[in-house]
């Protein structure tokens, strides 16, 4: 059996809900609408949902052209039972960055290192790949199911945006999954959301975070304001000074603090880092040159600067110990 049929004949009901991460990104969205028309094929019925909001302009234009339909979990307060289904897409259960929703988590499709301790009755994670698009496209492909322009599309912007246009922890399977789609994309689509991934309030951030950037060891640390929608591109931007070689962005959401991290040395895992910094404050974790993670807050300004000083010093430990346990300084070595 494929992984797609394996994954079928886990839901026992004729409605599932396919769960994002919170805040979803192209590559959550993609999968989430590329599996929701591959269970259409099977007469499987279903619903997308996330928690937060889509912050992104150029997700929010992905989900207004191709005519993506997903609702909020806040809508869904009074309809979601104990008894309903849920696939997690591009994400796992414990993870910070997805709500625990009412209903059996039965299922698994992630690209992030697999989390031993939640069970499903079907996973497929396989932090080899650079995007869970890639994974979804694949069920088509492994499974003779058409892909028409909106599936491929789709699926196309996830995988460009998750591996950075194949330049981050992209695998074989990435590309393999791009060319056999090309045909049936609709790049002038591509084209115009890659150039339109910015709004100008988004530009506020990037001032805010370029007006306060610190730079110690090669590390880079910058505030990006309150509800920061581009804290990830901003950490891509910070890593691309030749001064820093692992960059930590944050920013205040409600409840606490969002990070993203970057790593451009390969000795440097980024999701094993923000998961040691953060252990006992928060949560972290992601990929060797891509992570996230959230420590939860509630106080005022000064308590909020004693906490990003907390953080920023566990990071700095974190990765000196690093650079002990490889038998030396790990930053500068690893720029040579």
């Amino acid at each position: 059996m494929t992984n797609f049929e394996q994954l079928f004949e886990a839901v026992n009901r004729e409605h599932v809900y396919i769960q994002t991460h919170n805040f979803p990104d192209p590559d959550a969205i993609a999968s989430a609408y590329g599996l929701q028309r591959l269970l259409a094929t099977r007469g499987l019925r279903s619903t997308i949902c996330y928690k937060g909001k889509i912050d992104r302009y150029s997700t929010g234009k992905l989900v207004e052209i191709i005519g993506i339909e997903l609702l909020n979990v806040d809508e869904l307060e009074n309809v979601l039972s104990d008894e309903d289904e849920v696939i997690l897409v591009d994400s796992q259960k414990g993870n910070s960055n997805i709500i625990d929703i009412t209903g059996d988590e039965i299922i698994c499709v992630d690209h992030h290192p697999c989390n031993d301790m939640f069970e499903y009755r079907f996973k497929d994670i396989r932090p080899e790949v650079g995007a869970c698009a890639t994974m979804i496209a694949q069920y088509f492909y492994e499974n003779h199911v058409p892909v028409d322009q909106k599936i491929a599309t789709a699926l196309t912007y996830g995988i460009r945006i998750d591996t950075n246009n194949l330049t981050r922890g992209v695998s074989k399977l990435d590309i393999e999954m791009l060319y056999r789609m090309f045909d049936a994309c609709d790049y002038g689509i591509i084209s115009m959301l890659e150039n339109s991934m910015l709004c100008f309030a988004d530009l506020v951030a990037y001032s805010e975070a370029i007006s306060n950037i610190e730079v110690c060891e090669e590390i880079s640390f910058a505030d990006t304001g309150i509800d920061c929608p581009v804290i990830a591109d901003i950490s891509d931007f910070m890593l691309a000074l030749k001064e820093v070689a692992f960059s930590v962005v944050y920013s205040a959401k409600d409840g606490g603090i969002k990070l993203s991290v970057r790593s451009k040395r390969s000795a440097l895992d980024a999701g094993k880092i923000i998961s040691r910094a953060l252990e006992g404050i928060g949560n972290g974790g992601g990929h060797a040159s891509m992570a996230g993670g959230f420590v939860p807050f509630e106080g005022g300004a000064a308590e909020k600067a004693a906490l990003v000083e907390d953080i920023r010093r566990r990071f700095i430990t974190v990765i000196r110990k690093w650079g002990e346990k490889d038998d030396g300084d790990i930053l500068s070595r690893a720029g040579k």
